[in-house]
């Protein structure tokens, strides 16, 4: 039962930070029990780095669309279509995934 600050975002997203205090169980010097308590948190007015990538990446797919739909009205961009659609396609998936991971952090008991 260590203690550590904690930095806590808007978004709800949390880190660990630097350790400031040892508790009782541990006599040596400089190291942990491994338990961690919260010594003080610090509030962060902003959001997190996964939100910004997050954030990243949508205006990267809502540019690729609008760029789909302009081909496609001047035709004859096929290939850059299929192209751009898959991109797409994988830039989501990975959105997925970061949100996923953001998710577990923010509900997973501090």
């Amino acid at each position: 039962m260590c203690y550590f600050e904690q930095t806590r975002w808007v978004c709800g997203y949390w880190k660990w930070g630097n350790f400031r205090q040892q508790c009782n169980k541990e006599y040596r010097t400089g190291e942990t029990c491994g338990l961690k308590l919260v010594y003080d948190t610090t509030y962060q007015s902003g959001i997190c780095k996964i939100c910004e990538q997050i954030n990243k990446k949508d205006r990267r797919v809502r540019k690729m669309s609008e760029d789909i739909l302009r081909w496609q009205r001047e035709g004859n961009r096929r290939a850059t279509i299929e192209k751009t659609q898959q991109d797409i396609t994988d830039i989501q998936t990975q959105i997925q995934e970061l949100w996923r991971n953001h998710q577990d952090k923010c509900l997973s008991i501090v």
